[in-house]
């Protein structure tokens, strides 16, 4: 198990892996509201495993397309 201690390696691994950008303020963030990657905590010291943040980034993908007209409507 590989782990990411806090935040802005976490946001790196994001990018660099993925093309995904989340600064390491909006990992911050989700991590108090929630819809964030699973994290460890020991003590006050944040961690975060590659396949959590793996896990997280393909839960948040649709589905391939080829039209906007394809995904899900979003509730107002």
């Amino acid at each position: 198990m590989k782990l990411l201690r806090s935040n802005g390696p976490a946001s790196d691994y994001l990018l660099e892996q993925h093309g995904i950008k989340r600064t390491p303020a909006t990992l911050r963030n989700l991590r108090v509201k929630g819809g964030g990657p699973a994290f460890m905590k020991v003590g006050c010291e944040v961690y975060y495993e590659v396949g959590a943040l793996d896990a997280w980034v393909a839960s948040k993908l649709s589905k391939p397309v080829f039209s906007t007209a394809e995904l899900p409507i979003k509730a107002a």
